[in-house]
């Protein structure tokens, strides 16, 4: 899978934007940090369908903080992909290239109680601060602070999501 996400984000002549880091050093960046993007897609579509698709005594409160929260990740992508791009490396081209990248897994059951939505969405946030952590590592590995300190702020906002499913989990159980 390494090569052939290499292949897939290095950089075209045409798009590769100066920069004092060393090609393999914007390889290894554009490797770890594409795939965040890809999930964060797949994590926006998902809290949509989630926003979208919701029933039950709960529905004002789950239904603000899905839209809430799909916003947030959604600016996320622009955050990153511009980011690879301003070290010259290529990133995201289709919906093919998504589901390529992707580690998240899609979400396709035509109901899905509120409480087993927040769970999933919780999971999801909680893989995503993970592998945050790791792109961050990557990051300052090969001496990019910039996308390592936009890495941080992601995983802020991705934390404080999963404590808020977290805690809304709760009140949907009851504890």
């Amino acid at each position: 899978m390494a090569q052939r996400t290499a292949t897939l984000t290095r950089s075209v002549p045409a798009l590769a934007t100066p920069t004092d880091l060393k090609p393999q050093e914007v390889a290894a960046i554009a490797e770890a940090v594409n795939p965040l993007i890809a999930d964060a897609l797949a994590l926006y579509v998902k809290s949509k369908n989630f926003h979208w698709h919701l029933s039950g005594i709960h529905f004002r409160d789950l239904h603000l903080l899905f839209d809430e929260h799909a916003e947030q990740i959604l600016e996320s992508v622009d955050v990153l992909a511009e980011r690879l791009r301003k070290l010259g490396a290529t990133t995201l081209r289709s919906i093919g290239h998504i589901g390529q990248l992707q580690t998240l897994k899609d979400d396709n059951d035509a109901f899905v109680e509120p409480v087993e939505m927040v769970r999933r969405l919780m999971e999801d946030n909680r893989h995503m601060v993970t592998a945050m952590r790791a792109a961050h590592e990557v990051c300052e590995k090969n001496r990019d602070v910039a996308t390592a300190s936009e890495l941080e702020v992601l995983i802020d906002q991705a934390e404080r999501r999963t404590w808020f499913l977290f805690e809304t989990a709760q009140g949907l159980e009851g504890r």
